[in-house]
């Protein structure tokens, strides 16, 4: 990911930062407490709470070190100063109505912010890339591993500044 932008929202941004603090200031002292206790007891070989903590502190170290790095490299862009809003573009919220007319609504992020359940999809997804500069009306072919699917733009909106 290195090769490409890391563009989040402030939103987005703002949920990496409370997820990295949670784990530095509560999560990772706890367990590193847990573990000073289990040590003190001894044979270390057999000791589940020290094995456990152990392996839970590089799980939280993995995690705080990719959270540093989103952090560090990311690009904050805030969709509400979107000057052309009758374009699909980041941040925007899109609705979409498939061949059977079943309408969905998404939002376009970043990728370290994806999550698809609640309809946030990162940009460089296949869909977001297609929907990229779409307006109401246009009507888009994304190829899927499942096939092809023909999507029309419905409504597009931002978040209002302020």
């Amino acid at each position: 990911m290195a090769d490409k932008p890391r563009f989040i929202t402030p939103q987005g941004l703002a949920q990496v930062r409370a997820e990295y603090d949670a784990l530095f200031r509560i999560e990772r002292p706890k367990v590193v407490e847990v573990v000073s206790w289990a040590a003190s007891l001894g044979d270390r070989s057999e000791n589940a709470d020290y094995l456990y903590g152990k392996k839970r502190l590089r799980e939280i170290d993995r995690r705080l070190a990719h959270l540093a790095r989103i952090m560090k490299s990311a690009k904050v862009v805030d969709p509400a100063n979107q000057e052309d809003r009758r374009q699909v573009r980041f941040g925007a919220y899109v609705e979409l109505a498939d061949e059977e007319d079943n309408r969905r609504m998404l939002t376009i992020v970043g990728d370290d912010e994806t999550d698809a359940s609640a309809g946030r999809i990162g940009w460089s997804a296949p869909l977001a890339r297609a929907l990229i500069g779409a307006r109401v009306g246009d009507e888009r072919i994304v190829r899927l591993p499942a096939g092809e699917k023909s999507y029309e733009v419905m409504d597009i909106r931002y978040p209002e500044a302020g």
